[in-house]
C-alpha cells in the first residue's frame, strides 16, 4: 500500500483531488508542482498512517519507514543535498496537514536536521555563519516546543533577556557570536526541563516530529476544532516533510503570505504582506510587522513579477482566490502552499460574483462557492455613526463588524465569562492555536502585534467574528489582567468596543445599528431563488415578523405560532379568565373577547404574506404556561378578575402536569375544549373577510398540532370544517406514531408540516431543554457527530420524514409537504429535505438567505453534479 507520496522536479505521486489521502497542504504542493510552479522538493505521508499510527500503539511500520527513507532518498537527489550529511546537509520542514484547514493542528518545526555538526556545515557552505546559527536556534526553540511541549516563554524570556543585557531590539540585530551563546542557553533549557540532550540524531528528530504531528490531532485545541465546525474525527491529518528553502539568509531573501485577491473586501487586487531577513512562520506569528506587499515590487521586481504570474496562474487553475505562501531564498522565489483563502462573507459574495461575471465560473459554481452559514454574518447590527464614540487606539482593520464586550486577556478566561452569558473580547499581545476555544467564545479580538495575515485576523474572518491587530499603542499585562492605552487602564471586565471595518478601539459600549444589506447580496440571493426548486418560507408570529421575512426574501410563512399571541399584556388577562372559567360559558365569554385580537393579527399577518401562503397553527401549548406561578402574580390575577387567591391557587394546582411536552396540549386540547379552537378558526375566517373587502388574495392554510392519531384530526377537522368550509386544513407531524401511520392521516390533510423539534424530542426521548449537558459529552466522545436539535438527525428523525413522505404521497398524491422546526434553517437538513422531496422549509427569518442558499446548492448539487 502507497504510504508515502513525493513531489519534486516537476513530478508529484498525488494531485489535488486527493485531499482525503494527502490532506489540503499536500494535496495542493503535489498539484503546484504538476504545474511546474517552484516548489521545495519532499514527500507527504497519508493520512491513513496517521488512524493507524493512533490505534496502534504509537508505532511505525517497517514498509512506512522504508517508503520514507526511499522518498528521502529523491528529494536529496533533487535538492542536491543530503540529510544528516556532516559536509551538505539537507533540512526540511515538518508540517500537518488535514484535508481542510485548521487552526487548531500542529505548529510546524522548520530547519530539521540541524545540530552541532550540521549546522557548522551549514555556515561553512553558505559561507553564513550567522544565518546558519539563526536557523538552528530556531530548530531549538520550536522543536522543544511543538515536539516536546515546552512552553514557549521559557526560550522567549531567556532571548528577550539576552537582547536587553546588550541593547538590542530585533533579532536581526544578533550577531552570529550572539547566535552561537544563544543555542547553547536554549539547549542548557532543554536539558533543565527534560533532563536529556536536544537530540543530535537527525533521524530521532525526523521522527519524534512525525509522531508529534499525528499525535497533535488528538490534542485539545484540535478537538475544539472539529466541535465547532463539525470535523470528523476519523479524517486524520497527514504529514507534509518538504526540502528547506530560507528566507533569513540577508536583505536578499524572505518570507510572505499573499492572496490573489483582498480576502477582507473581495476587491480584485493583489494583496499580501512579507518580511526580509525572515523564516517560515514570522509574518503570521506576529512577531515583526510585515510590510504590504506592493513594497516588494520596489525591493525586489523580478520576484514580485514572478508572483502576479503565480497568482495569475494558480486562480485561474483553482477557480478560486489563492492564499500562497511564499519564501524568496537569496531572490530565487519557492512556493510552500496553496489553498482556497479563507475570507470573509461579504467578500465572498463579491468574489463569487465577479469570478462569474468574468466567465472564470458559472453562476451555479458561484452560488457553490459561499457557505450557506456564513450569511448569517451579514445580517447582524454594526455600529451606529451617530452613536457617541471614545476612541482610544487604532490598528489594522484585521475582520469587519463591530462588537462590544468586557475585556479579557487569556482564552481561559474568555471561555469562562462567556459561559455565565458575558459577551467578551479577548485581548491579547497575539493568539496563537490554543485560544481556539476562547476565540470562539468572544464577541471579537485585539492585538497589540501581527498583522492582516496574522492568527488572529485569519481566524476572525473564517469565524466571521471582528478583529483589530496590530494596535502597537496598547500594553497589556497578563499578569495584572490590564491594558494601557492614552494613559487610559482597562481592567478585565471592562467594556471596550471594536470596529473592524475601521480598526478603531473604543472605550466603554457604543450603539449599534441593523445591517445593510449590498447590492451583492441582493444579486448573490436573486442568483439562488433562481436556482433553486424548494421553496423557503418563515416562522413568523407577528406583524413585524412576517414583514421583515418578506424583505428577507420568504416565500410565505411555513409556522405561525398562534399562542404567542396570547401572552400580549392587553389579552393575557382574557386567556387567563377563559383558562379560570367555571363553565363552557364563561369560558366562550373569555374567547369572545379575545377573538378581535386574534382577527386584527390575523388581518395584518395575511396583509404582510399577501398572494403567499400562511399556515396557522392552533393552540399548541398546555394551559398552565399562561398562568402566574408566584404568590404575587396570582393575588394580582386575583384583582384583575374578581377571583380569589385560594380558587386561582387551586386551578394552578390541578393543572400541573408531571410532563408537559407530552401531556394535555396540541390537539388533545383541542378535543377537550374545542371551543377555544373554534374561536381561532372564526378569527381566521373574519380576518380572510376583511382582506378580501381591501382587495388583497390571501392564503391561509389550517394546521392542527401534535397529531398522532388519525381519528384527532378526523374529529377536529368534521367540527372546524363546519366553520370554514373551503379552507385547507393539515397537521404538524412531530410524534413518531402519525410518520408511522401518515397514509391514514393523510386522509384528512391538505398538507403535513414535520415539527423536527418535538420529532426529534420524541423519537430520541431527549428534552431539548435538559439534554445540553450530555449532548456536549455525546459529541467529545463521538456517540454523536451532531447535536440532533441544530442539525437534523438524517439516519433516524429523516428516516421517519421520508416514511411519512412515501405514505403520504401514496394515499393523496397532491398533498403538500414542508417542515417547520428550526432544522429549516440549517444548512445540511435543508439539503436532506431537498433531497426528499419536500415542497418548502420553514425557519426564522434571519435564516432564510441561509435556507434559500442551501436549496439552491442542493438543487445544482442533484442537477449539474
Amino acid at each position: 500500500m502507497k504510504l508515502v507520496f513525493f513531489f519534486g522536479g516537476g513530478l508529484a505521486d498525488g494531485n489535488a483531488s486527493m485531499k482525503s489521502e494527502l490532506g489540503g497542504k499536500g494535496a495542493n504542493l503535489a498539484e503546484m508542482t504538476l504545474l511546474k510552479l517552484p516548489v521545495p522538493a519532499g514527500f507527504t505521508i497519508s493520512t491513513k498512517v496517521c488512524l493507524d499510527y493512533l490505534h496502534d500503539n504509537a508505532s511505525f511500520s517497517p514498509e512506512l519507514k522504508e517508503q520514507v527513507l526511499e522518498a528521502l532518498k529523491k528529494t536529496e537527489k533533487i535538492m542536491e543535498a543530503k540529510f544528516a550529511d556532516i559536509e551538505n546537509p539537507l533540512l526540511v520542514s515538518v508540517r500537518s496537514g488535514a484535508r481542510v484547514s485548521m487552526p487548531g493542528m500542529m505548529d510546524t518545526v522548520l530547519n530539521l536536521g540541524l545540530n552541532t555538526v550540521t549546522v557548522e556545515a551549514l555556515a561553512k557552505k553558505t559561507q553564513n555563519p550567522k544565518f546558519a546559527y539563526d536557523s538552528y536556534r530556531r530548530f531549538i526553540q520550536m522543536y522543544s516546543n511543538v515536539v516536546k511541549e515546552l512552553e514557549t516563554h521559557h526560550m522567549e524570556d531567556a532571548l528577550e533577556n539576552y537582547k536587553n543585557q546588550r541593547g538590542l531590539n530585533e533579532d536581526t540585530e544578533l550577531s552570529a557570536e550572539d547566535l552561537i551563546e544563544i543555542c547553547n542557553i536554549f539547549r542548557q533549557i532543554y536539558v533543565k526541563h527534560f533532563h536529556e540532550p536536544f537530540p543530535e540524531d537527525p533521524s530521532e528528530q525526523l521522527w519524534s516530529s512525525i509522531a508529534a504531528v499525528f499525535k497533535s490531532w488528538n490534542c485539545a485545541r484540535a478537538k475544539k476544532y472539529r466541535e465547532i465546525h463539525s470535523i470528523p474525527n476519523d479524517w486524520g491529518t497527514a504529514v507534509n516533510i518538504c526540502s528547506m528553502v530560507y528566507g533569513n539568509m540577508g536583505d536578499q531573501s524572505g518570507t510572505g503570505v499573499c492572496f490573489t485577491r483582498d480576502p477582507s473586501t473581495g476587491e480584485n487586487i493583489f494583496y499580501g504582506e512579507y518580511l526580509l531577513n525572515a523564516q517560515g512562520e514570522d509574518v503570521v506569528a506576529g512577531i515583526r510587522t510585515p510590510k504590504n506587499l506592493n513594497l516588494l515590487e520596489k525591493e525586489m521586481p523580478h520576484v514580485y513579477e514572478q508572483l502576479l504570474e503565480v497568482r495569475d496562474k494558480l486562480e485561474n487553475h483553482y477557480r478560486d482566490v489563492q492564499d500562497i505562501e511564499f519564501t524568496i531564498q537569496q531572490g530565487k522565489l519557492y512556493l510552500l502552499q496553496t489553498r482556497n483563502a479563507k475570507r470573509t462573507t461579504q467578500a465572498a459574495l463579491k468574489i463569487a460574483i465577479d469570478l462569474a461575471n468574468e466567465g472564470k465560473i458559472s453562476r451555479q459554481e458561484a452560488l457553490l462557492k459561499v457557505n450557506p452559514q456564513d450569511l448569517d454574518k451579514l445580517l447582524h447590527p454594526t455600529l451606529d455613526p451617530r452613536a457617541h464614540k471614545q476612541v482610544i487606539a487604532k490598528g489594522l482593520p484585521a475582520s469587519p463588524g463591530a462588537v462590544s464586550g468586557r475585556a479579557v486577556f487569556s482564552a481561559v478566561e474568555a471561555e469562562s465569562w462567556a459561559a455565565r452569558g458575558e459577551q467578551v473580547i479577548l485581548v491579547r499581545d497575539e493568539t496563537s492555536p490554543e485560544d481556539i476555544g476562547g476565540m470562539y467564545a468572544s464577541q471579537g479580538f485585539l492585538t497589540a502585534r501581527g498583522g492582516m495575515t496574522s492568527h488572529a485576523a485569519v481566524v476572525a474572518r473564517q469565524m466571521g467574528k471582528c478583529c483589530v491587530a496590530g494596535c502597537s499603542s496598547l500594553s497589556i499585562s497578563q499578569i495584572h489582567k490590564s491594558v494601557r492605552v492614552a494613559g487610559i487602564e482597562i481592567m478585565e471586565g471592562d467594556w471596550m468596543t471594536l470596529d473592524g471595518s475601521t480598526g478603531e478601539v473604543m472605550l466603554g459600549k457604543v450603539e449599534t445599528k441593523n445591517a445593510e444589506l449590498s447590492s451583492d447580496f441582493v444579486t448573490f440571493m436573486a442568483w439562488a431563488k433562481e436556482y433553486r426548486t424548494m421553496r423557503v418560507r418563515a416562522n413568523a408570529d407577528t406583524p413585524r415578523d412576517a414583514a421583515f421575512a418578506r424583505n428577507f426574501g420568504a416565500e410565505g410563512i411555513g409556522l405561525c405560532r398562534t399562542e404567542h399571541m396570547f401572552f400580549d399584556e392587553n389579552r393575557l388577562p382574557f386567556v387567563r379568565q377563559m383558562i379560570l372559567a367555571k363553565n363552557i360559558q364563561e369560558r366562550k365569554e373569555a374567547l369572545e373577547k379575545l377573538r378581535p385580537f386574534q382577527r386584527d393579527d390575523f388581518v395584518a399577518i395575511l396583509s404582510a404574506m399577501e398572494n403567499l401562503p400562511v399556515t396557522i397553527r392552533l393552540l399548541d401549548p398546555p394551559l398552565h404556561e399562561f398562568l402566574p406561578h408566584t404568590d404575587k402574580d396570582m393575588m394580582t390575577l386575583s384583582n384583575q378578575l374578581g377571583l380569589s387567591a385560594d380558587d386561582i391557587k387551586q386551578r394552578v394546582k390541578s393543572l400541573h402536569e408531571a410532563n408537559p411536552m407530552l401531556g394535555h396540549r396540541g390537539c388533545r386540547l383541542g378535543i377537550s375544549h374545542p371551543e377555544i379552537y373554534e374561536m381561532q378558526v372564526k378569527a381566521i375566517v373574519e380576518a380572510v373577510e376583511i382582506c378580501k373587502n381591501q382587495g388583497k388574495k390571501v392564503l391561509p392554510e389550517i394546521m392542527i398540532p401534535l397529531v398522532g392519531i388519525q381519528q384527532e384530526l378526523e374529529w377536529l377537522r368534521n367540527r372546524l370544517q363546519k366553520i370554514a368550509p373551503h379552507f385547507p386544513f393539515g397537521t404538524m407531524i412531530e410524534v413518531p406514531r402519525a410518520a408511522l401511520i401518515a397514509d391514514k392521516i393523510a386522509i384528512q390533510a391538505d398538507f403535513f408540516s414535520f415539527g423536527t423539534n418535538d420529532l426529534t424530542q420524541t423519537t430520541y426521548g431527549f428534552s431539548r431543554d435538559d439534554s445540553a449537558p450530555f449532548l456536549r459529552v455525546y459529541k467529545q466522545e463521538g456517540i454523536l457527530v451532531e447535536d440532533p436539535f441544530a442539525s437534523l438527525d438524517q439516519e433516524g428523525v429523516g428516516r421517519l420524514v421520508e416514511l411519512a413522505c412515501e405514505l403520504g404521497r401514496k394515499q393523496k398524491p397532491e398533498i403538500k409537504l414542508g417542515i417547520c422546526g428550526e432544522h429549516g434553517g440549517e444548512p445540511s437538513s435543508v439539503k436532506f429535505c431537498h433531497k426528499i422531496g419536500l415542497n418548502y422549509v420553514s425557519c426564522s427569518p434571519f435564516r432564510i438567505p441561509i435556507a434559500m442558499l442551501a436549496a439552491a446548492q442542493a438543487s445544482i448539487s442533484q442537477n449539474f453534479g
